[in-house]
């Protein structure tokens, strides 16, 4: 059994209505949440920052789960269902390995209780989350692949 069949087996992804219109919401939702990690870097809110890129990498990837019809209830499964796109051909490894870099500092940040992120590591996240959002943007609009 791979571990996407793991992911539905466990109801951890689950089969739902394709829906084009909510994976343009949810990309619009990224945009917004990356352009508030922009503003809260600049506050020096970087523990808030780094959040809310997250959330436009999450957003973003959820879109394309939404394109599929598919619902997550676990962002690791994310991680795991973009790993079918690579596999198939139709997404490079480097986006599943910023998405897992991203939903790792954000784990960090929210258990950890020695988490400080630098300002030039969040404004990195911020450049990346706005290129990570694009390429799922990509896939939304011209590839169909339901794994």
């Amino acid at each position: 059994m791979t571990r996407l069949d793991e992911c539905y087996e466990r109801g951890l992804l689950r089969r739902v209505g394709a829906s084009n219109e909510k994976a343009l919401l949810s990309l619009v939702q990224a945009r917004e949440w990356v352009t508030e990690a922009g503003y809260d870097c600049e506050a020096g809110a970087l523990r808030s920052a780094i959040m809310a890129a997250y959330m436009g990498y999450f957003h973003a990837a959820r879109a394309l789960l939404f394109r599929d019809g598919v619902r997550e209830k676990s962002h690791y499964c994310i991680g795991v269902y973009l790993e079918s796109y690579s596999e198939s051909g139709l997404l490079e490894d480097e986006w599943i390995l910023q998405f897992d870099h991203m939903r790792g500092l954000r784990q960090n940040d929210q258990y950890s209780l020695d988490a400080r992120p630098m300002v030039q590591e969040v404004r990195q996240a911020i450049v990346d989350a706005e290129k990570f959002i694009g390429r799922m943007e990509q896939l939304v609009k011209t590839q169909r692949f339901p794994p």
